[in-house]
């Protein structure tokens, strides 16, 4: 019975070549973990810096908003400003209304201002949408239409009947599109859906896409 207990505890034993083999794997194992953790925060760090020109950017955007009394919804995340369509249009109007040039006439050169203030913020951004937006009310091609007309109601207002200091600048950067009912609450006509939305396509964002298509 001893001998048995003997030859099995023997069988069973590791053999030293092998024991070795074992450690240099999990040695190997856990250098790739520490190279790929390492690669992950170098990726969240480069992120982070990318990302800062384009938060400063909003945190003017939205400080002078605030001190020029322009009441503006603005995304803290995006920049995205959208303004009702009470605002600029009556409903399933193109025409702007006088209330709405008079918007525009006080939004624009503080906005187009923002962007010019500085060179890092001009660098940063790259261009800027004006995206008309409908409700779900009615037809597909109906809605695109008429948020395209919208836009382009605004962009030729703001460069055809308006004067101010960054107007040549801005014209360069400046594209208008019709986005219809893409965005809107499907289950319901929501009024809030209806609107011009002036949003920012950001260098950094392009430059964070490549930084991650390089790291992957």
């Amino acid at each position: 019975m001893a001998d048995f207990i003997s030859d099995e505890f023997v069988d069973t034993e590791i053999p030293d070549d092998d024991s070795s083999i074992y450690l240099s794997i999990a040695d190997m194992m856990s250098s790739l973990l520490m190279f790929f953790a390492l690669l992950f925060i170098t990726v969240l760090l480069q992120l982070a810096e990318k990302d800062a020109p384009k938060r400063v950017v909003i945190g003017n955007v939205v400080g002078q908003m605030k001190s020029n009394n322009i009441n503006v919804k603005v995304n803290p995340e995006t920049g995205d400003i959208s303004i009702q369509e009470s605002i600029l249009f009556a409903k399933g109007s193109t025409e702007l209304k006088p209330d709405g040039k008079a918007f525009l006439r006080r939004f624009i050169p503080v906005y187009s201002g923002v962007i010019f203030s500085k060179p890092e913020f001009e660098q940063e951004i790259s261009r800027v949408v004006i995206e008309g937006h409908t409700s779900s009310d009615g037809d597909d091609k109906t809605n695109l239409q008429l948020s395209l007309l919208r836009a382009a109601s605004v962009y030729n207002y703001i460069f055809y009947d308006m004067n101010f200091p960054t107007k040549a600048p801005l014209s360069q950067k400046i594209l208008a599109a019709g986005r219809g009912e893409i965005e809107s609450d499907k289950t319901r006509d929501n009024p809030s859906d209806r609107k011009v939305v002036f949003r920012f396509q950001f260098r950094s964002d392009e430059l964070k896409k490549d930084i991650v298509k390089t790291s992957l």
